[in-house]
């Protein structure tokens, strides 16, 4: 009877303590909304704009909880961040009132110590779960929001392409050692691992809801640390919010580790949409886009605002010398297909990757020169070139330089940058003074280290039929090449086998400078005839189907 009498108060212990728990549980008295912005590059009065973007989060405040986020590559893209090397940025970021951030690869374009200067700068903590010096942690792995006792972990991870899509050299000491580094490591193993701890972390701390904050991204050439990977080998994300790829995501569902799903949302860029998470008062998860589409931007109709004050400030003063007209051109140059209006230039020929890679041959007087897709930003259209038109095409500020190479460092180049073909990738080669071909139904067998680096080709190359001024390519001989410090000394976008090379022109000019040099001597100020065909003078040949025999 005793036993009896000990297991029911014991049970009725159990069941007080249950219902206690629950009655006394944190719970929301109204919604939670994430507001995400990420891929901004200085857009900060295009689409939405800053000022927009605080309009909507100070009307959302009127009835929700409110978090402000930005998941990267925010300061670097347009003149306004190049003129600055993104100081006027953060001041913006600064006013519009973010309470969290996290890095892109493009955070670091203006040097290691300008980026650490600038975080300091931020009233808003940068937070990264991966970003470490000499394998400490850089920043704090997440930052915890509490709202009505309820808490929400917001935890940072940044891409390890970043080595390769920003400026290799950054990350390493005076000795060409890597000393920065994202947990790169064990074909994502490592990554995967970094995210796991601090979401544990982040849990046993108390968080009842985990936001993953990445800039990673969805395409393959981001294997493995695509947003879907981290997903796929971690548990305990409620929902990862994505930036890099500049893809626009409304609401995916991913399943985790173990078999749950996640969210999965991103927003674009150029604040063409603002992403937003909302967590209910019953916890139910949403996300979805505020999507702006029209010709006039949003700040435009607003008025004067706070905000709006403070980037019209930032860009008063760089106006007049960014208006400056320096050249001309009689046809639209541009990186997107006219017809369908996607982006090409990362894997196609165009008239402004010709015309691009032509000015730096001409300027260096080099047999060859490469300019990578991805340092060509944006289009130009027909009619006055203005410096500011050539700062949004070569916005990174990257040199020119001039290397002797041998023919089969050339090959290897093109090889390597051409592995995502029909895919994009950042470092696919607008060419001058070379053509080549690209076998497109034969499987990259590229070989990269940990960093992302080029190291060999295990089998047949894709890359073929290389001229050079109308001759065969010789493996053996040497060729000048030009190209800018980003490339081939930095060993940029991976494409390292250049590092070693004797240099003969040292970062001479600027890429911008290269251009309108280029326009305004060689072409006499105006941009021709000769490059009319959007899709270029043929220097690149996509092969889909293996020639009959």
């Amino acid at each position: 009877m005793k036993k009896l009498l000990g297991l029911f108060l014991a049970l009725a212990m159990l069941l007080t303590c249950v219902a206690f728990a629950e009655e006394t549980a944190p719970a929301l008295t109204k919604d939670v909304v994430v507001l995400f912005t990420s891929d901004v590059h200085c857009g900060i009065d295009q689409g939405f704009g800053y000022a927009g973007l605080a309009a909507i989060r100070d009307e959302l405040a009127k009835k929700n909880h409110v978090v402000l986020v930005d998941n990267g590559d925010a300061i670097q893209g347009e003149p306004v961040g190049t003129m600055t090397t993104g100081e006027a940025l953060i001041k913006l970021m600064n006013a519009t009132g973010y309470d969290v951030l996290t890095m892109g690869n493009h955070e670091f374009d203006y040097g290691m110590e300008r980026f650490l200067e600038l975080a300091k700068a931020s009233n808003a903590p940068y937070v990264s779960c991966n970003f470490t010096y000499k394998g400490e942690a850089v920043f704090n792995p997440y930052v915890i929001k509490e709202f009505d006792g309820v808490k929400i972990a917001f935890v940072g991870v940044t891409t390890p392409k970043t080595f390769t899509t920003s400026t290799p050299t950054y990350f390493q000491d005076e000795n060409g050692n890597y000393v920065y580094g994202f947990c790169e490591g064990n074909d994502g193993a490592d990554l995967y691992a970094a995210v796991q701890n601090a979401v544990d972390a982040a849990r046993a701390e108390g968080a009842q809801y985990v936001i993953l904050q990445g800039h990673l991204g969805i395409e393959e050439e981001c294997a493995p640390w695509t947003s879907n990977e981290v997903i796929a080998n971690t548990t305990g994300i409620d929902a990862l919010l994505d930036g890099h790829s500049h893809s626009e995501l409304t609401q995916e569902k991913v399943k985790n580790a173990n078999g749950d799903e996640v969210l999965l949302s991103a927003c674009g860029t150029k604040l063409a949409n603002i992403g937003y998470l909302k967590i209910t008062k019953d916890g139910k998860l949403s996300t979805g886009l505020y999507t702006w589409k029209y010709d006039v931007s949003f700040p435009a109709l607003l008025g004067d605002t706070e905000v709006g004050k403070a980037v019209t400030e930032a860009t008063e003063a760089l106006d007049a010398k960014l208006n400056e007209v320096v050249a001309q051109s009689q046809v639209e140059l541009v990186i997107k297909d006219p017809v369908t209006d996607v982006r090409i230039v990362r894997n196609a020929e165009t008239n402004l990757g010709d015309l691009c890679a032509d000015a730096y041959r001409a300027m260096s007087g080099a047999d060859v020169a490469f300019v990578n897709g991805g340092g060509i930003r944006t289009n130009i259209k027909a009619g006055d070139i203005t410096l500011n038109d050539i700062l949004k095409v070569h916005p990174f500020g990257n040199a020119m330089c001039m290397v002797e190479c041998s023919g089969q460092q050339i090959l290897d180049a093109l090889e390597w940058n051409s592995r995502n073909v029909p895919g994009e990738g950042g470092g696919f080669l607008q060419v001058s003074g070379l053509t080549y071909e690209i076998h497109t139904y034969i499987p990259s067998s590229v070989t990269s280290d940990d960093k992302g680096a080029f190291t060999g080709v295990s089998g047949e190359y894709r890359v073929k039929n290389v001229l050079v001024g109308g001759e065969p390519l010789d493996l053996t001989k040497t060729y000048t090449l030009a190209s800018h410090n980003y490339m081939l000394k930095s060993g940029g976008d991976g494409t390292c086998m250049f590092t070693q090379c004797k240099v003969l022109i040292d970062e001479s000019m600027l890429d911008n400078q290269v251009l309108i040099n280029y326009i305004t001597t060689t072409l006499g100020g105006v941009v021709g005839e000769d490059y009319a065909n959007p899709y270029g003078q043929g220097r690149i040949v996509a092969v889909p189907e293996a020639p009959a025999k």
